[in-house]
C-alpha cells in the first residue's frame, strides 16, 4: 500500500541525520496522498539506521493506524490536524534542532533579520504558547496540532508563506507541499534560527530587517511574478 509514497517518506527521513536536524530519534517526517486521505509516517523510536521504506506506517486521517508492524510516531496525532487543517499541505517535518528548539525553548520567535530568511519565510517564525495542564493530559500531542492551526488563524496568518512554527519549551514543525520540501523547510528553519541567535550576539540591538528588503526576496521567489531560478523543464 502506497509503496511510492513510502519510499518518498523513507528518503524525507533519512535526510534529517544528513543535515545535522536529529540527535538519535528525535524527528520524524511524514506525507500524505490526499486522493486516499492516508498518510504514511516514520515509526516511533526506531533508529535511522535501522530504517528501511517497507517500516514506513501508514495512518489515516483520523490517526488509525492502517497498514505497518510498528507503531506510528508519537507525534502522529499532531501531523493529523495539520492535515486536516491545513489542506494545501503534503509533508510534515518535526524536529529538535538544536538552534530552533533554543529559541522554542526561549519561548521566542524568530524575526527575520536577514534575506535568507525572506527568502522562504515571510516574517518571524511564530512561537506558540505552552499547552495548558489540562491540554497535555487531554490529549497531548493532538492539541500541540490544534494549537499550531488555531494560532495561524488567529493571527491571520498564511501556512504557506511561514511554513515554519516553534512549540514552546518543546521543539519546531515545518511542512511543504510535499514530505521533501517540508524537509527543505526545516533545514531554512534550523539555518535562520542559528543565524538569528548569531546576529543577536554580535548586535543585541538589532531590527529586523526592513520591509520593503523581505517584501523584495520574499516575492521575487513565491510572488505572482517570481522571477528567481528556472522556468520548469530547464
Amino acid at each position: 500500500m502506497l509503496e511510492e509514497l513510502k519510499q518518498k517518506v523513507y528518503e524525507a527521513n533519512m535526510q534529517l541525520p544528513k543535515y545535522g536536524l536529529v540527535t538519535f530519534t528525535w524527528g520524524n517526517v511524514s506525507g500524505i496522498d490526499r486522493e486516499s486521505g492516508l498518510l504514511v509516517i516514520k515509526p516511533s523510536g526506531v533508529e535511522y539506521d535501522r530504517l528501511r521504506p517497507e517500516d514506513m506506517v501508514v495512518v489515516d486521517l483520523e490517526g488509525n493506524k492502517v497498514e505497518g508492524k510498528y507503531n506510528p510516531s508519537s507525534d502522529t496525532p499532531t501531523h493529523v490536524v495539520l492535515y486536516n487543517r491545513f489542506s494545501e499541505v503534503g509533508g510534515v517535518v518535526h524536529t529538535h534542532s538544536a538552534w530552533a528548539t533554543s529559541w522554542a525553548q526561549a519561548g521566542r520567535a524568530i524575526p527575520c533579520y536577514g534575506t535568507t530568511h525572506a527568502d522562504y519565510i515571510y516574517g518571524e517564525v511564530p512561537c506558540v504558547r505552552n499547552l495548558t495542564a489540562e491540554e497535555i493530559e487531554e490529549a497531548y500531542e493532538k492539541n500541540t496540532g490544534v494549537l499550531i492551526a488555531d494560532e495561524f488563524e488567529r493571527r491571520n496568518k498564511d501556512y504557506n508563506a511561514v511554513p515554519a512554527v516553534l512549540c514552546k519549551n518543546h521543539g519546531v514543525f515545518t511542512w511543504g507541499k510535499d514530505a521533501h520540501e517540508a524537509v527543505h523547510n526545516a533545514v531554512v528553519a534550523e539555518e535562520v534560527a542559528k543565524m538569528a541567535a548569531r546576529c543577536e550576539m554580535i548586535n543585541p540591538n538589532v531590527k529586523p530587517a526592513p520591509q520593503e528588503l523581505q517584501d523584495k526576496h520574499y516575492y521575487r521567489k513565491h510572488g505572482a511574478n517570481a522571477y528567481y531560478g528556472q522556468p520548469e523543464g530547464i
